[in-house]
């Protein structure tokens, strides 16, 4: 995990209660080289969110006991870092081709006698 994942992490959960989670990640994950404070505040700005509550939010300290709890269990399970992926326990670490992840699951439907979509089969 890089140093400025943790507060990352705190922003979107800020962003979360005001349900903007999404929208928050995809400014997030538009440049992973912009995540100081300021650039946290000033995506938060943009979706017009609560400032004061982001704020507080922000730097609430039950927040980051989550997120510390969450960062551990990521590292316990292989996790280092984004984006990471399970497939029914099954890591796939960083960005994969769509062909990837349906080579997956579709192993996964199988062992459990399940039908694979005919649009998901990769050749």
């Amino acid at each position: 995990m890089h140093k400025d994942a943790p507060l990352a992490h705190q922003a979107s959960e800020a962003a979360r209660k005001q349900g903007k989670f999404w929208e928050y990640h995809d400014k997030l994950f538009a440049d992973t080289k912009k995540l100081k404070r300021e650039n946290l505040v000033q995506y938060a700005q943009e979706l017009d969110l609560d400032m004061a509550k982001f704020e507080k939010d922000l730097m609430d300290l039950e927040n980051k006991k989550l997120i510390d709890a969450d960062a551990k269990e990521a590292i316990m399970l292989g996790a280092t870092g984004t984006p990471a992926f399970f497939v029914n326990g099954r890591f796939l670490s960083g960005a994969k081709p769509f062909e990837e992840f349906a080579a997956v699951i579709n192993e996964e439907l199988e062992k459990k006698k399940l039908p694979v979509p005919a649009e998901a089969k990769v050749q």
